[in-house]
């Protein structure tokens, strides 16, 4: 079994994601927090990356969404500020 380094992107996108899931279900961090939103958002940019070279349509689609509902989150708490 051959790991390429996107792989290894990917993975780290989907540890990023499972921990900042973690975080909220034991109420270390808030969703309405900014670290909620980027964190979810850099999870998401290091699967697509990784997904640009091993696609998989469907993953394709809920990533972005994960995304972009993630930039809205992150544009939201900055127009709060």
């Amino acid at each position: 079994m051959n790991i390429h380094w996107f792989d290894i992107v990917g993975t780290v996108g989907v540890a990023t994601i499972v921990v900042t899931y973690i975080l909220l279900q034991t109420g270390r961090v808030k969703s309405d927090q900014l670290g909620y939103s980027v964190l979810n958002a850099v999870g998401a940019t290091l699967i697509l990356i990784s997904l640009y070279f091993e696609w998989n349509f469907p993953s394709v689609i809920v990533e972005s969404f994960w995304l972009v509902i993630s930039l809205y989150g992150i544009i939201r708490y900055l127009r709060r500020r």
